[in-house]
């Protein structure tokens, strides 16, 4: 399926750039989904009703098309004229009429028409020419290849299309990440540092979940996935989130409906800064990756702006606005966690440093955690992790005990690599080495008493902090790792000598090669 899904991008190459054939494709991949999902369903629902006997031939037929036989089971309904296989029929050229675009913008706007949670949220953009009618109807007959009904998958267990489709499409997303570099990563999270977030958050059924920069949704999909894992209800969660892109606010729409997520995203793709889609909200768990260190952000014209209860952030940088933005939509007992870059934990300008201090003296941060580098394909700025936690110490359920305190993580050191390029962190160090160790010092029960361990984290008090001038680096204050050095072992001073030696006998043998090598080559130009 990955080999597919390659191809056709490359069918597309040269017609559209890689941030425009992404909807396209997606759009065609959805399109298939949705009518297999549907196939599916209608398959069993027919299987069921002769099972059941007493109903005519016309009875069934006029029950497989009732569109609440789909949407009540969380299906989409599609009408016949937009089925995959009436597209395909129209791109093989056994039927005539609309041309393949025509008919393809059709398809999506009755889908929409029919299904209101993907109003304004389907590509209609292949009648517009940009893309030659043989191509689009090539690219059509290769995506048929794709097959999303149920399967067994790698794991051994039997998977439906909605699982098939979701795996595929945050594949699909990353994929176009890694090739658009900086602006793909402005709508996609390494899967690994969501599982982190999320995993650190622990979000509930019942809960309220808010990402304020949502990108594509990739936050409520692991949100999601670990209530499911815990063994809670995954639908009884409210999730609210924004977006300002209008193409990736559509890209959430269509991912969330994938995985069977209902989520409201505003009326809107718009600004949280300037357009709050939310304002009344206050959420349980707050969680986003917003852009680092924007410094186009509109702050001149926010002013003395009521979230900023901290300071108001400097015009120049964005994080303590969204982290500031972050804290606002709290409710009582609520946590947050938001990816940011290194120079949050020490920055000082535009008043940065006092912000921090605010927030530190009021007890409202938990958790600093220092990220690994290379996680980021869009970026090699390193990153952190902030969690706050409302009421900390107080009325938290979230954080208990740990009043005047942060824990430090210094995760620099874990990770392996995933190509050349790009870092990402085992399940085993999110859930257990990360994950374990925060649950510990939050005084989850089940869990062995937290303890500070060298070269991982540590348990601050406030006073410390406040000697360090409030800087939220987890290397100023984790005690450096133990020595695993055998006590009979070589002396570092003697060890740098004779590695020293070592060293200059090489260079000496390097230019003896060398003169050879010359000598060599003078004797070859001379005869």
């Amino acid at each position: 399926m990955k080999s597919i899904l390659w191809k056709s991008a490359d069918k597309l190459r040269g017609s559209l750039d890689a941030a425009e054939y992404k909807h396209f494709v997606l759009g065609l991949v959805f399109l298939k989904y949705v009518s297999e999902a549907m196939a599916e369903k209608r398959e069993q629902l027919e299987a069921e009703l002769k099972d059941e006997g007493g109903w005519s031939e016309d009875q069934i037929l006029e029950t497989l098309e009732d569109r609440d036989e789909y949407t009540g089971a969380g299906f989409f309904y599609v009408p016949p004229a937009a089925r995959w296989e009436s597209v395909l029929a129209r791109a093989v050229g056994s039927v005539n009429g609309p041309s393949i675009g025509e008919v393809i913008d059709s398809a999506m706007e009755a889908i929409e028409g029919y299904n209101p949670s993907l109003k304004r949220t389907l590509p209609k953009m292949y009648d517009g020419g940009r893309v030659d009618a043989q191509r689009l109807a090539d690219l059509v007959k290769l995506l048929d290849r794709l097959v999303f009904q149920e399967q067994l998958g790698d794991d051994g267990k039997r998977k439906g299309a909605r699982d098939i489709m979701g795996e595929v499409y945050e594949y699909f997303l990353g994929e176009f990440a890694l090739k658009e570099g900086r602006k793909g990563g402005e709508y996609f999270t390494p899967p690994s540092v969501v599982k982190l977030l999320v995993e650190v958050l622990e979000p509930k059924q019942g809960e309220r979940v808010y990402d304020p920069a949502c990108g594509s949704g990739g936050m409520f999909v692991q949100a999601e996935k670990f209530i499911e894992t815990h063994g809670g209800n995954p639908l009884n969660v409210s999730v609210y989130g924004q977006e300002l892109n209008l193409t990736t606010w559509r890209l959430a729409h269509m991912n969330l409906a994938i995985h069977g997520i209902e989520a409201n995203l505003g009326d809107e793709a718009a600004d949280s800064f300037h357009n709050d889609q939310h304002p009344d909200l206050k959420a349980d768990v707050v969680m986003a990756n917003p852009p680092f260190n924007i410094s186009d952000w509109g702050a001149e014209r926010l002013g003395m702006d009521a979230r900023w209860e901290y300071g108001t952030p400097p015009v120049s940088n964005a994080n303590y606005g969204w982290l500031q933005l972050m804290a606002a939509k709290l409710a009582p007992g609520g946590r947050a966690g938001i990816v940011l870059a290194n120079g949050s934990m020490t920055g000082k300008s535009g008043g940065e440093g006092n912000i921090r201090r605010a927030m530190v003296e009021d007890d409202l941060v938990a958790c600093m955690i220092a990220l690994p580098g290379q996680l980021f394909r869009s970026t090699q700025i390193p990153a952190c992790l902030w969690f706050l936690a409302e009421g900390k110490g107080r009325h938290s359920e979230y954080v208990r005990g740990r009043k005047g305190e942060i824990l430090f993580v210094d995760a620099t050191s874990l990770g392996y690599m995933e190509n050349r390029t790009t870092k990402s962190l085992t399940d085993d160090e999110i859930v257990h080495r990360v994950g374990d160790t925060v649950r510990a010092w939050r005084g989850e029960p089940h869990y062995d008493p937290y303890k500070d361990l060298p070269g991982f984290c540590k348990s601050v008090p406030l006073s410390v902090i406040r000697e360090h001038d409030y800087v939220l680096t987890p290397a100023r204050y984790v005690d450096p790792p133990e020595s695993d050095q055998e006590p009979d072992a070589e002396p570092l001073e003697s060890r740098i000598a004779r590695l020293t030696q070592d060293l200059y006998r090489h260079f000496t043998e390097s230019r003896r090669i060398e003169s050879e090598v010359r000598n060599q080559l003078e004797k070859i130009s001379g005869s």
